[in-house]
């Protein structure tokens, strides 16, 4: 596997610039080896700038200015006009131009949209509580009142994340979840979440069409060989960055 992913979904796109990186390709030492992205880890910030410079440089977007924030697991939006490192929000969207945006990851679900119509995108990081809260439905809504964005015409990707055969939660965050996001396990008494489905749901449900959204086949759990998990390396592990941008 290479340093990134592009979403098959987004594939005829030739304006749009989206990926996903894995933890191949960097010089991070272990255990952020080695394409750690993260800027909030223990890993030399030297390190992280140099894996990030072979990221943008891999997918493209050398030349390109990049926005993202610090996520407190919040659903509030952000609509990006510059670049820089803001603070508080966990979906940022855009209509600029040559202006990257992204979310970092390490098993929660980076979803990614796209309105080729009005030329506008997101990046969105949902863990367990922006996917109650309704983070995606926050941001195509964000997306419609600024830029007129019809759910219907957008294309989304729900990206690499924990798995449902990994995510075991205790009742207090099961019971926020509808039955069919959800598998008990009558044994240990604890629940199975799956964050891909309930997020996809969420699209569907606003307007996106099925056909219209692609979902990762990979787990950040499954496949620990090719990305970041926080759960399976307690902690102690490097981020992913999802981006999505709009060619100059």
């Amino acid at each position: 596997m290479s340093l990134y992913n592009s979403p098959p979904i987004f594939s005829h796109f030739t304006n749009l610039i989206a990926a996903e990186s894995t933890r191949h390709g960097g010089v991070s030492p272990v255990p952020f080896a080695s394409l750690n992205l993260g800027i909030n880890t223990a890993d030399d910030v030297v390190n992280v700038d140099e894996n990030r410079r072979r990221f943008f440089a891999a997918i493209g977007a050398a030349n390109q200015k990049f926005a993202s924030s610090h996520q407190v697991h919040g659903t509030d939006v952000l609509y990006a006009t510059e670049p820089g490192r803001f603070n508080g929000y966990d979906a940022l969207i855009t209509d600029q131009i040559g202006l990257l945006i992204g979310v970092t990851i390490a098993d929660c679900v980076p979803i990614l949209i796209y309105d080729p119509h009005n030329r506008a995108i997101a990046a969105i990081h949902a863990g367990w509580r922006g996917t109650v809260g309704g983070i995606v439905t926050k941001t195509l809504t964000a997306m419609q009142q600024r830029f007129g964005t019809l759910p219907e015409q957008c294309f989304a990707y729900i990206g690499t994340c924990i798995d449902e055969c990994a995510f075991e939660v205790g009742p207090e965050v099961a019971e926020q979840f509808a039955p069919e996001f959800k598998r008990a396990d009558s044994a240990s008494g604890k629940s199975y979440i799956n964050l891909k489905a309930a997020n996809t749901h969420l699209l569907v449900d606003f307007g996106t069409p099925a056909v219209q959204i692609g979902v990762s086949p990979f787990s950040t759990v499954l496949n620990n060989d090719d990305f970041f998990s926080y759960r399976a390396e307690k902690g102690q592990t490097g981020r992913m960055l999802t981006v999505i941008g709009l060619k100059t």
